[in-house]
């Protein structure tokens, strides 16, 4: 039951993780620059080199957060419907954590969005 419970916060968790890190790639940047904030930027990218090679593998930080996101999707989806236990505890438990599991990844696609608009679709209408 443990190793139930863990794996149903373990996926959105990971959604969570890789969805953040194409918030850090592409939108975060983007606002800085929009709200005069390049100095505080240059200062990110100059202590944290690694934000360069996540803007530069933008597809793929993007393509992986996605098969993520489906797979986590998938799997929440999957066990929508799957009893819980009898014992009143771990019902409730198991409840509370199916709830919290759902909140984790529609945040996580949220985050996602967020990130595809500014890595992507951002660029092509403000180049028109």
């Amino acid at each position: 039951m443990t190793n139930n419970l863990r794996g149903q916060l373990l996926t959105p968790a990971i959604s969570l993780f890789t969805s953040s890190a194409t918030l850090v790639c592409c939108a975060l940047p983007a606002l800085m620059v929009s709200l005069g904030m390049g100095a505080v930027l240059a200062g990110l990218v100059s202590e944290f080199p690694q934000l360069v090679w996540l803007s530069k593998h933008k597809i793929a930080v993007f393509g992986l957060a996605a098969v993520l996101l489906l797979l986590a999707g998938g799997m929440l989806w999957r066990a929508r419907s799957l009893p819980c236990p009898v014992d009143p505890v771990q019902a409730k438990s198991c409840t509370r954590l199916r709830i919290i599991s759902w909140v984790i990844y529609w945040v996580s696609v949220l985050i996602f969005g967020t990130g595809v608009f500014f890595a992507f679709i951002a660029p092509l209408v403000l180049e028109k």
